[in-house]
């Protein structure tokens, strides 16, 4: 899955800002600690500098179960 690249301090800048009515950007870290946000996230947003962002392969977070 391709995602958004952002900074530290592009993630801050969009945590909880309303990208359409009812929904909020929700910036992540990825396994390598890189902040992302999908790409759905991106279309349909009108920040243009949103729209530039860099575009990368997701690779989740690897969750060990303790059982």
């Amino acid at each position: 899955m391709t995602v958004a690249l952002l900074t530290q301090a592009q993630a801050e800048s969009l945590q909880g800002v309303e990208v359409v009515p009812s929904n909020f950007f929700n910036p992540i870290l990825d396994k390598n600690g890189q902040w992302i946000i999908s790409l759905e996230e991106v279309e349909q947003c009108s920040i243009e500098w949103v729209k530039n962002l860099p575009h990368i392969t997701y690779e989740p977070v690897e969750v060990t179960l303790p059982f």
